[in-house]
């Protein structure tokens, strides 16, 4: 069953012996590449809409491994459950992330791995979770056709980050692979457009985006 670059790159960062819970599961593709690739993982496939539920089940029939992935219509982390240690979302806002994880506080205390690869505000994310007793594991970039994504590894404990390292990730400041390169370029052009359009009077948010032009340049100098 063929999977996208992104999710593999996802599937590849779950420690071995994970039970994970995937939430929007969408087709279950990663939940089916998990449990093929890793040793003794389970996953809980979930999913708040019911059209792709119903074709996840179908794929995982398809692949015999209804022993080792349930599927459940959930909306967020409802479908959790009891020896969970593994949370992975992935193609979702970073500020919808967020939210899931603010309704269930109760949870992040029960996990010890969460793998997140947020569509924007990533920055925030990091912040987030590294504030409620995570620290940022591991980060990679994944180009997928023109698209190029961040995936961040949280694992639980305790690292001192500055806001150097919540804008760049400090992990990815280590690395400065070629992904680093062209992803920050991109980041620097769409702020240099908006820096244009902005009116004059909106003093605040130009000032914001000015530190981060000036933040980015230096970092890629």
């Amino acid at each position: 069953m063929k999977i996208n670059d992104r999710l593999k790159k996802i599937g590849d960062l779950v420690d071995d012996a994970s039970f994970c819970l995937d939430v929007g599961c969408d087709h279950a593709l990663l939940s089916i590449y998990l449990v093929k690739k890793g040793k003794n993982i389970r996953v809980i496939a979930s999913d708040v809409a019911l059209g792709p539920v119903l074709i996840a089940e179908k794929n995982i029939r398809r692949e015999h491994l209804e022993d080792k992935i349930k599927v459940a219509l959930a909306d967020g982390l409802d479908s959790y459950s009891e020896g969970v240690d593994t949370i992975i979302i992935s193609g979702m806002g970073g500020r919808n992330m967020i939210g899931i994880f603010k309704r269930n506080l109760s949870i992040l205390k029960k996990v010890k791995t969460i793998l997140l690869s947020p569509n924007n505000y990533q920055k925030d994310v990091k912040k987030f979770l590294c504030k409620h007793g995570f620290y940022i594991e591991d980060e990679e970039f994944v180009k997928d056709k023109k698209f190029i994504y961040q995936i961040i590894k949280f694992s639980k404990g305790k690292k001192k980050y500055w806001q150097k390292d919540y804008f760049f990730g400090p992990v990815f400041l280590k690395k400065k692979d070629m992904l680093f390169y062209e992803y920050y370029l991109r980041e620097l052009k769409s702020r240099e457009v908006l820096l244009e359009l902005l009116p004059k009077n909106y003093r605040l948010k130009r000032l914001l985006i000015k530190r981060e032009i000036h933040l980015i340049k230096r970092e890629l100098s």
